[in-house]
């Protein structure tokens, strides 16, 4: 690996959320990051193919590299299974796997070339405990970034690049804002680790993962939730 941290450029997708943000500021303690999504660096509709891959090359062209990639953007859309409107469907895949794939597509080659990379995808719990059928878009979402995650795993480890997902559990944030509080106390109790988790949580084990010293992480997910999926 070499090259301190702190000549690497860390790209996250989502870095104006507040998980996103939280993955933000530690990242720029010893990367230089760059944000992409509808705030940031580089503004883009992640739901747009043709955006997302001039985006990409519009980063590569201004920082020349990209070494660390997380893709913590993420769409949420409720509805009932059997009434679930297909467009909703296809963009919340756009946004939530598509892009993800693309950017991917888009720095591998530089990592590539450096024999270096981390590609850390943001999941959900929601995956093994999905909360009801009205997720059924986006926890479909997770696991193919999970499938994703395993195969790029063993598609790209051969050139030292190493692909991990990170899977925080039910998180006070603006966007859990419709979550009733007292949800949040009911999933905290039935926690191995009875306490609210917090952004920085999922951002602290994102962090480690791009450490010289997880260098034997690779296809693997992290569930970061107090314990409530053991598995």
């Amino acid at each position: 690996m070499g090259e301190p941290s702190s000549h690497r450029v860390a790209v996250v997708t989502g870095g104006a959320g507040a998980i996103g943000g939280a993955i933000v500021e530690r990242l720029a303690q010893d990367h230089n990051v760059v944000i992409i999504g509808h705030e940031g660096d580089f503004q883009v509709d992640l739901a747009e193919p043709d955006q997302v891959r001039r985006t990409a090359k519009a980063v590569l062209a201004r920082h020349g590299r990209v070494d660390v990639f997380v893709h913590a953007a993420a769409m949420v859309a409720f509805g009932s299974i059997e009434g679930f409107d297909l467009d909703t469907w296809r963009q919340v895949q756009a946004v939530n796997v598509e892009s993800a794939l693309l950017l991917t597509q888009a720095f591998i080659p530089g990592m590539r070339e450096r024999r270096f990379g981390r590609l850390i995808f943001i999941v959900s719990n929601t995956f093994w405990r999905p909360a009801g059928g009205h997720q059924v878009a986006y926890v479909a979402s997770k696991g193919a970034l999970i499938g994703m995650v395993r195969t790029m795993a063993l598609g790209l480890g051969i050139d030292g690049i190493a692909a991990m997902a990170v899977a925080p559990g039910l998180t006070r944030t603006p966007a859990t804002d419709v979550v009733p509080p007292g949800e949040f106390a009911d999933v905290a109790s039935h926690q191995a680790l009875a306490r609210p988790l917090t952004p920085d949580d999922t951002a602290a084990v994102v962090t480690m993962l791009t450490r010289d010293d997880a260098a034997a992480l690779t296809g693997q997910t992290l569930t970061v939730d107090g314990g409530l999926v053991l598995r």
